[in-house]
């Protein structure tokens, strides 16, 4: 594949990624912090849906030979502690790397300090590496696979792992209806869109 098709190919997951995310309102503060708070669980499916499709595509493009998989090693302070970091900054925050530049698209105008800490964030990280390395960035059984420890071919274990997924989200969906959390105005926050319907009056606010 040439830099060429990379770059077009990388844009149009962008522009699908960005439909797909919009749609499902997963970029919005309210969806966020009401998933961090388990009281709206559309974030989850859709996350979900992502990691089951994407588990079968890999699979697919792996077994015939037009991808590779490239493993992360597991570093566990490095996993543990920035994970938690990350966790907490998103539901302080009600965005995550993912979703910053679609909600300064839709116009939620504070989402570009957030943009602005993550980029500092990257910078201090880049030079306290050396310093945080010993520490973080050491411990862990390096790059490791569920098919190095089970001998399992992957699409077998991709497929799996895409029904279990399935039927997690089965059962999620009867529990949580995605058309009651997608309605409910979790963290008191309307979004940009309601308040200007809102102001137009179009739109009460809930009492």
């Amino acid at each position: 594949m040439s830099l060429v098709q990379a770059i077009v190919i990388g844009l149009l997951m962008g522009v699908v990624f960005g439909l797909v995310l919009e749609k499902a309102r997963v970029f919005e503060p309210g969806m966020i912090v009401g998933q961090m708070q388990m009281r709206n669980f559309i974030m989850l499916k859709v996350f979900l849906t992502a990691v089951a499709t994407g588990a079968v595509v890999i699979a697919a493009l792996h077994g015939l030979g037009l991808a590779k998989l490239a493993p992360k090693p597991t570093l566990y302070a490095a996993d543990v502690i920035g994970g938690l970091v990350l966790g907490a900054g998103i539901a302080l925050a009600g965005a995550c790397p993912g979703t910053i530049l679609a909600q300064i698209g839709a116009g939620y105008r504070d989402a570009i300090f957030t943009l602005l800490g993550g980029i500092a964030g990257a910078m201090v990280f880049s030079y306290m590496e050396p310093t945080l390395k010993p520490m973080l960035l050491t411990g862990g059984p390096g790059k490791i696979t569920f098919m190095d420890l089970t001998g399992i071919p992957y699409w077998m274990l991709a497929a799996g792992v895409a029904v279990a997924i399935v039927i997690g989200l089965v059962a999620l969906e009867r529990w949580r209806p995605w058309r009651a959390d997608l309605g409910a105005d979790v963290d008191g926050d309307f979004g940009p869109r309601a308040a200007a319907a809102e102001a137009a009056g179009r739109l009460k606010p809930a009492e």
